[in-house]
This record gives C-alpha cells, sequence and structure tokens, in this order.
C-alpha cells in the first residue's frame, strides 16, 4: 500500500438517494463528497461506485473516507442531496421514504470500532438536521442506543415498507417532524451490508414474493443476515436482498463454501456469498416454474472495498467510479 494510505482507519458509507433517472444530478451528490465548502479537495476522500437505477429511482453512491473525513464528506453528499432532490415529485417501485433515504457507516478493517462508527452516524444525523432545516433522521444499528435495532426493524417502525407512510404520525429520533419535500432519513451503523439482486424470469409478483418469503432471514429455513424484498423491475422481478453481516461462524449446514469474514473489535463476522443466495433463489424459483435471469451485486463485497478504497486513495483518485472497467451493478 502507498504511503499517503498507511495506517487510514477507512469508514465506508452505501449512501441511498432517492433518485435516479437524472444522473448528472447524482453525480453532483457524489462529488459535492469530495471537496469542502470552497472547492477544496478532501483528504483520504474516494467515491467508488454510483449505482442508478432507473425503474427504482433509486441510487447508491459508495465513499470511503479515513475517520477523519468521513463525517464531512457524507454530510457534505446528504446537504446537496437534500437541495436537489425534492420527495414531492418522487415515483419508484423502491419503497423509500427520504430525498437522502438511507446513511449506512461501515468500519473496513480491524482498526475501526464500533464506538468509531457510532460517533461518525451520529454526527451526521446531528449535522444534517442542523445545517437543513426541515430534515429528521431515525437511527438503527449500533447507532440506535441502547436498544441497537436492525435497519429492518427500524423501517418497519417507520413505516418505510408502506406504499404511502404517513409522515404526520412519526416521531424521528433527530430533528422535527418530516417534512414531505425531504421525508425522513435513516441514519446508522453496523457491520458491512451486501446488496445482492437476483432477477427471475416471471412477472407475476406473487411468485417472486414467495420465493423472498423463504428466502428471508426471519424464515425457517432461510439464510442468515439475508432481508428480502421482491419488487418488479424491467419486465421481470427482482429478488433484492439486503446481505447483513452476521456474528459468528457460519452455519454448520451451510458451509459448502467459505463464508466472507472479518473482525470487529474482536468479533468475528461472516455473511452469506452471492453465490449461495442465487442458488438458494434458482432452487427457490425453479420449484415455482420459474428461471433466473441474472444476479447484480450493487456496488462491492466488504474485502473488495476495503481492496478498491486503498488503491484509489493510494493514487489520489477521487471520482474513482470513472476509473472502473469492471461493471458493478
Amino acid at each position: 500500500m502507498a504511503s499517503r494510505t498507511s495506517g487510514s482507519r477507512l469508514v465506508a458509507c452505501l449512501l441511498n438517494v432517492s433518485e435516479a433517472r437524472r444522473k448528472d444530478l447524482v453525480e453532483n451528490v457524489a462529488k459535492a463528497a469530495l471537496c469542502d465548502a470552497n472547492g477544496v479537495r478532501r483528504e483520504e476522500t474516494t467515491v467508488l461506485n454510483i449505482f442508478n437505477d432507473h425503474d427504482y429511482n433509486r441510487s447508491v453512491i459508495t465513499i470511503v473516507a479515513s475517520m477523519a473525513s468521513i463525517r464531512d464528506a457524507v454530510l457534505s453528499a446528504c446537504q446537496k442531496a437534500c437541495a436537489l432532490i425534492d420527495m414531492c415529485a418522487h415515483s419508484g417501485v423502491h419503497p423509500c421514504m427520504g430525498a437522502v433515504d438511507l446513511v449506512p457507516l461501515y468500519p473496513l478493517g480491524e482498526d475501526v470500532g464500533v464506538e468509531d462508527c457510532v460517533q461518525q452516524a451520529l454526527a451526521v444525523a446531528h449535522g444534517l438536521t442542523e445545517t437543513v432545516p426541515g430534515t429528521s433522521a431515525f437511527l438503527f444499528g449500533w447507532a440506535d442506543s441502547p436498544l441497537q435495532r436492525g435497519l429492518a426493524q427500524r423501517r418497519k417502525e417507520m413505516g418505510w415498507f408502506r406504499k404511502t407512510p404517513d409522515l404526520q404520525d412519526l416521531r424521528p429520533d433527530v430533528g422535527p417532524a418530516p417534512q414531505k419535500r425531504y421525508g425522513l432519513t435513516g441514519v446508522g451503523a453496523s457491520p458491512y451490508v451486501m446488496n445482492c439482486n437476483v432477477t427471475i424470469d416471471t412477472q407475476d409478483l406473487s411468485v417472486g414474493r414467495s420465493v423472498a418469503a423463504a428466502l428471508r432471514e426471519s424464515t425457517p429455513g432461510g439464510l442468515p443476515g439475508v432481508q428480502v424484498l421482491a419488487l418488479p423491475h424491467g419486465g421481470a422481478v427482482e429478488i433484492a436482498c439486503n446481505v447483513e453481516s452476521v456474528a459468528g461462524a457460519p452455519p454448520a449446514h451451510l458451509t459448502g463454501e467459505p463464508w466472507p469474514s472479518f473482525v470487529i473489535d474482536g468479533q468475528p463476522y461472516c455473511h452469506a456469498p452471492a453465490s449461495l443466495i442465487t442458488a438458494r433463489v434458482a432452487e427457490l424459483a425453479g420449484g415455482r416454474g420459474v428461471g433466473l435471469k441474472g444476479t447484480a451485486l450493487v456496488g462491492f463485497t466488504p474485502r473488495e472495498c476495503r481492496a478498491l478504497a486503498e488503491l484509489a486513495l493510494s493514487g489520489g483518485v477521487g471520482e474513482f467510479w470513472k476509473e472502473q472497467r469492471r461493471v458493478h451493478m
């Protein structure tokens, strides 16, 4: 590793914003992470990837920065998104509640601990609501003290899965009652969450929902750490999976192939590999007479994210998404 990244304590943020159809707008949000208000380039900050989904009208921006820079980088991107995106005019098939819908922070390496990420997540949540009047946030994961409720639970409590959430009834953790223009933002910290989407060759959403129900962690026989939605997508159905990292070793009955693993504060974590998720979806869909169309990762695995961040930062490349030749969906 080059000297400028040697010893850097890196944090990733997979920033989810409720816009994808205006790609120039999304790029402006990404660029805001890289410079301060005076246009001065931030040290040890890079944007690795921008994923846009037209049907979902949702983009995921992968920001990686040192512990010293992550708060300002993410906050600047959030401020820019709030200035450019009006939820009153938003449409898309993916559930969402906010112009900035999700701000998850993940440690990249054993030298970044739980409390480090909690402090940065809280700083982003308070910074956003203090600098953009009318914004509000709920907290999840490690940042949700003392309960540390997971993202899926907090989204359910906030009505995120409803087609038209009632903002007036919500009580955010940070900031005032949500306003329709900005909506409500989820801010939190957790072990890395990978996004893996498997498309099945049907337009029957009920088939997709039955596959999703059988796959998700809460179902007996489901995959640990996997949260699932079935959504119409591109004339087919997408099984959209949030693949959360789980504490400990992989379940004994699912160790046919290695589960990617890492350590935070001395605690080992692992997550289901994309190949296992794809195979399970193929099995479940096949039992219903439906084949697969393909699998795509939104961004990277944890190891890829760390390695690419080190590569980008060692070369001083902020707009790394423009440098990539391999497509990450």
